[in-house]
């Protein structure tokens, strides 16, 4: 029962363990299993075909790798969106025109280590 439980949880449980670790001791399954939801969803059947052929395609063990995937992909869709529309509404620190970037290759030919090459 363990093994099979433990084959469960690596499959359908937190983030960290859709990748490969060894067998869990119970009292870590049994913690892992009370931090996780279940959410059902109902799709058409030619959803469920094309989500089921992603997952054999893509190596995703489940299908509910391959939608956790999915969300993830969105959150940081999310999060990169919200930053680009915060640093669209700062104001600017400087003025991008010919100067700010002259100024800035400059900076890099300081930087950049001299070689022993001419």
């Amino acid at each position: 029962m363990a093994g099979k439980l433990n084959q469960y949880v690596m499959r359908n449980a937190h983030p960290i363990l859709d990748h490969s670790i060894p067998d869990l001791p119970n009292f870590a399954i049994g913690l892992i299993l009370k931090l996780m939801s279940t959410m059902n969803i109902s799709l058409p059947e030619s959803l469920k075909s094309f989500v089921d052929e992603q997952v054999g395609k893509r190596g995703y063990g489940t299908s509910s790798e391959y939608v956790r995937e999915l969300i993830r992909r969105d959150q940081d869709r999310v999060r990169l969106r919200g930053l680009l529309l915060a640093g669209a509404e700062s104001p600017s620190a400087a003025a991008a025109d010919d100067a700010y970037f002259d100024s800035l290759r400059q900076r890099v030919r300081q930087a950049k280590p001299t070689s022993g090459r001419q």
